[in-house]
């Protein structure tokens, strides 16, 4: 059988909770005790091949050494980058992972997810990728569990969050498009309807105003993110002559878009321009290489880890974004 920290505390002569505290790895936790002792019951654990149980430190503790993640079922490319912070962190605090799938869009499966993390001993959780139905948010409060969400501001003031301004991304590049010389330029594959989507829509539709240029319902093709939508939005603007550059959703949309456009014999950059956002490792593997508005997702995290472990002041916060250049984008001569 294995060993046991009462199977310890029996042969140092200590009570269990004195042994949980000491092989705790916390000094806070067992500062009070002989170093003799302390040396003792390692010696001991050493001795008998003990294998730490979380559950039981965390009964005399009180502190959970697992943070849940809850993650939407569509695929990312760039999920990995935040949970990439998220480790780091996690590891450095001796802390564990669980992950827990929201479905995409599904009340039902959002309060599945929410149930499995909660009903665990988790210290908090993040939520990546994933804006909750007024119902399930009304549940995550109730929880009492620490949260942030990361990725996706929240529009109400207690739901925290860590991630890109959504409307300075649209803006952004939009605006790249502008000073390259191109005045009719598609707004393509983004989820219209969420909150990413429209603030990344109202950046596009300000930069066009701000260079007197004429908003266009008809060069803003709806979609979900994906590289099909790129596709399904090249075949659209295939139809729209004057067309000369799109700003993508992301770069998995930027990909369809320039894949589609190879295949209509559309020459990228020099007939059409394309901006993607993210910024992910997909820029560099696109022929072109992309041009995209790049997020700082391993910073997201990083600090969104951070702050749920020290459950201190957790606050909203953006994270930087900057133009990642590649080769996508072609300088437009005025006529």
């Amino acid at each position: 059988m294995a060993t046991t920290i009462k199977d310890i505390a029996r042969i140092a002569g200590v009570s269990p909770s004195t042994v949980s505290r000491i092989l705790s790895d916390k000094p806070s936790l067992y500062s009070g005790y002989a170093p003799e002792t302390i040396s003792k019951i390692n010696q001991i654990a050493k001795d008998l091949n003990y294998r730490k149980n979380r559950s039981a430190i965390e009964l005399v503790t009180k502190t959970s050494q697992v943070l849940g993640i809850i993650l939407p079922a569509s695929p990312t490319n760039f999920a990995q980058e935040i949970i990439a912070g998220i480790q780091k962190v996690a590891s450095l605090h001796d802390i564990d992972i669980i992950i827990a799938y929201a479905g995409e869009d599904s009340e039902i499966l959002q309060m599945q997810a929410l149930k499995t993390i909660s009903e665990r001993s988790v210290r908090g959780i993040l939520l990546l990728g994933i804006t909750l139905s007024s119902t399930n948010a009304h549940f995550l409060r109730s929880t009492d569990i620490p949260y942030i969400f990361l990725s996706v501001a929240q529009p109400e003031p207690d739901l925290h969050f860590i991630a890109s301004n959504d409307f300075d991304i649209g803006y952004q590049a939009t605006n790249y498009l502008i000073m390259h010389g191109h005045r009719e330029i598609a707004f393509v594959g983004a989820d219209i309807p969420s909150c990413v989507g429209q603030l990344r829509l109202d950046g596009y539709r300000q930069a066009l105003k701000d260079h007197h240029i004429a908003y266009r319902a008809d060069y803003v093709i709806p979609g979900n993110w994906l590289y099909d939508d790129g596709i399904q939005a090249m075949n659209m603007l295939e139809k729209l002559p004057h067309l000369t550059a799109v700003v993508a959703g992301s770069d998995l949309v930027a990909a369809g878009v320039i894949n589609r456009a190879r295949q209509l014999q559309r020459r990228i950059p020099s007939e059409l321009s394309v901006v993607g956002i993210d910024g992910t490792a997909l820029c560099d593997i696109i022929y072109p290489q992309l041009t995209s508005i790049q997020q700082s997702f391993y910073e997201m995290g990083i600090k969104g880890t951070e702050q749920l472990i020290q459950q201190t002041d957790i606050t909203s916060s953006y994270t930087q974004i900057r133009t990642k250049k590649g080769e996508s984008v072609a300088t437009r001569l005025s006529n």
